[in-house]
C-alpha cells in the first residue's frame, strides 16, 4: 500500500478484513455431533462423563466461562483455555475428549460395522497339470440374511481380471445355517505361471434365495503370486465388504483419480479382450515300429503319422447373448493344397469350459513334419448364420513360445503323447476365419 504526500492515510475495507479477519490462532470447526454427548463403547457406563450427572450443563455453556449453571446465550462447546481451572471445566474437557473418541469409533454405519463371518479354505497350484485347486472347507459366524435369522450360503470363485461367467466356479448350497461346512474342491484348469503372477482369486460367500435375487454376504481376495507351486496353503480369513470406488473431494484429486481409474480400466479391458481362452492339446508322432510292437500288427500295415488330441478348453470368450458359447474345434495341417486335412469335433452346447476328448490322425512321414504347421481353431456354432471365431493357435517349426516347444518335444519324443495348454489368440498369421 502506497500513500502519496499530502493525502490522508486511508485503509480500504478489503485491507481491513485481510488484517483483522483472523487475529488469533485458527481452531478446528467442530461438527454438530460434538454438541451432543455420546458414550464411548470403550468407556464404562458407570463412570459419568462430567461431575454433573445430567451431562449437558457441563458440556454446553454460554461461553461465559461458568462451570455450572449458565442460562441464555448460544450453545457452544467449551474450548481449552476458556476460563476454567475449576472441576466443571475439567469435566467438560474430559467429556469432549471422550465424545471425540466415540465419534471416531462410531463414525461408520451400523451395517458396515457388523461382522460378516470367517471363511476357511486351502489353495494348491499344480505346475505339472497347470491347475489351481481351491478346497472350500467351512465358514463360521456368517451374517444372517433371512427372516429366520439364518442363511443359505454358498461360495463362488472368480479369477480377476477375466470374464465373469468364463471362470466362475460354485459350491453347493448349505441350507439354514450360519456355520456351513462344504469340504468341496473346485479346480481351475489351464492356469499358467504367468496367470499365477498377475491374477487374483476372488472368494465370495452369498445367500441363495429362490424367490428373489441371491444376496451378497462377504468376500476375500488372494493374490495368486503369493502361492508357491506344488505347496498347499491354508487360509482362515474374515470376510469383507467389496472395495468401494474412490470418491475424492478435491477437484484436482478427483481428476487424478478418474484418470488413473480410466487407465486401469482400459488396461483391464485390453487384457480381457486378449484372453480368448485356453485349449489342451496332445501331440504324438506314431512310427510303424512303435505302433506294430504295441498292437501286434505287421509293421508294413501300420501307417506313420501325427496324432492330434483335442482334450478340452477353458475360460472361452462368451459369444452369445446368454453369456455362453456353443464351441467346437477344427484342425488343419497346412499347407493343405487339396483341402483334405480338415477335422472337426462335436459341438458342445452352452458352455465356456467344454470337454471334447477327441483324436485325429494325419498320415504323414516324419521328414515332412518340418514343413507343416498344425492350425487349431475354436468356433462358436450359430444356427441360421455364420459361426463366430473365438480363437486359435498354430504349432510348427515357425511358431514361438509354448507352441514351438510343444512341437519340438513331439518331434524329439517319437511315440510319446505330450499334452500342453495353449492360449488362444484372435490373430493367426496367414489364416482366414471363415467356417
Amino acid at each position: 500500500m502506497t500513500v502519496r504526500k499530502g493525502k490522508k492515510l486511508t485503509i480500504s475495507i478489503q485491507e481491513h478484513m485481510a488484517i483483522d479477519v483472523c487475529p488469533g490462532p485458527i481452531r478446528p470447526i467442530r461438527q454438530i455431533s460434538a454438541y451432543f454427548p455420546r458414550l464411548s463403547p470403550t468407556s464404562s457406563i458407570s463412570e459419568p462423563l462430567s461431575p454433573n450427572p445430567a451431562g449437558f450443563p457441563s458440556v454446553l455453556s454460554p461461553g461465559s466461562g461458568a462451570s455450572g449453571a449458565g442460562t441464555g446465550g448460544l450453545l457452544s462447546p467449551v474450548l481449552p483455555g476458556a476460563a476454567g481451572g475449576s472441576s466443571g471445566g475439567g469435566g467438560s474437557l474430559s467429556a469432549m475428549s471422550s465424545m471425540d473418541t466415540s465419534i471416531e469409533i462410531d463414525s461408520c454405519d451400523s451395517d458396515d460395522s457388523t461382522s460378516l463371518g470367517t471363511l476357511e479354505f486351502d489353495l494348491l497350484y499344480e505346475r505339472a497339470t497347470s491347475s489351481l485347486r481351491c478346497t472350500v472347507l467351512r465358514a463360521k459366524g456368517l451374517k444372517p440374511m433371512d427372516f429366520n435369522g439364518l442363511a443359505d450360503p454358498y461360495v463362488k470363485l472368480h479369477l480377476l481380471p477375466g470374464a465373469c461367467k468364463a471362470n466362475k466356479l460354485k459350491t453347493r448350497t448349505v441350507r439354514n445355517t450360519l456355520n456351513p461346512v462344504w469340504n468341496e474342491t473346485l479346480t481351475y484348469c489351464g492356469i499358467t505361471e504367468e496367470d499365477m503372477y498377475r491374477k487374483t482369486l476372488r472368494v465370495s460367500v452369498c445367500d441363495e434365495d429362490k424367490l428373489s435375487h441371491n444376496e451378497f454376504i462377504g468376500e476375500s481376495r488372494v493374490a495368486l503370486r503369493r502361492l508357491k507351486p506344488d505347496q498347499p496353503k491354508h487360509y482362515n480369513i474374515c470376510l469383507e465388504h467389496p472395495p468401494p470406488l474412490p470418491s475424492p473431494s478435491a477437484m484436482s484429486v478427483a481428476l487424478r483419480g478418474i484418470s488413473c481409474y480410466l487407465r486401469e480400466w482400459e488396461n483391464e479391458q485390453q487384457r480381457s479382450l486378449e484372453e480368448r481362452g485356453r485349449i489342451l492339446l496332445s501331440l504324438q508322432f506314431v512310427s510303424p515300429s512303435n505302433e506294430g510292437e504295441r498292437d501286434g500288427q505287421p509293421k508294413e500295415k501300420v501307417r506313420s503319422g501325427l496324432c492330434v488330441g483335442v482334450r478340452r478348453c477353458a475360460h472361452l470368450a462368451a459369444m452369445d447373448v446368454n453369456g455362453f458359447s456353443d464351441p467346437y474345434v477344427k484342425t488343419y495341417l497346412k499347407p493343405d493344397l487339396h483341402k483334405k486335412s480338415k477335422h472337426k469335433t462335436a459341438v458342445m452346447k452352452k458352455t465356456l469350459n467344454p470337454e471334447f476328448n477327441e483324436e485325429f490322425f494325419y498320415e504323414i512321414s516324419f521328414s515332412e513334419l518340418s514343413t507343416k504347421t498344425l492350425e487349431v481353431t475354436v468356433w462358436d456354432y450359430d444356427l441360421g448364420k455364420s459361426n463366430d471365431f473365438i480363437g486359435g493357435v498354430s504349432l510348427g517349426c515357425h511358431s514361438q513360445g509354448d507352441a514351438l516347444r510343444h512341437w519340438v518335444d513331439c518331434l524329439k519324443n517319437k511315440g510319446k503323447k505330450i499334452e500342453r495348454w495353449h492360449t488362444l489368440t484372435n490373430d493367426l498369421p496367414g489364416s482366414t476365419y471363415h467356417d
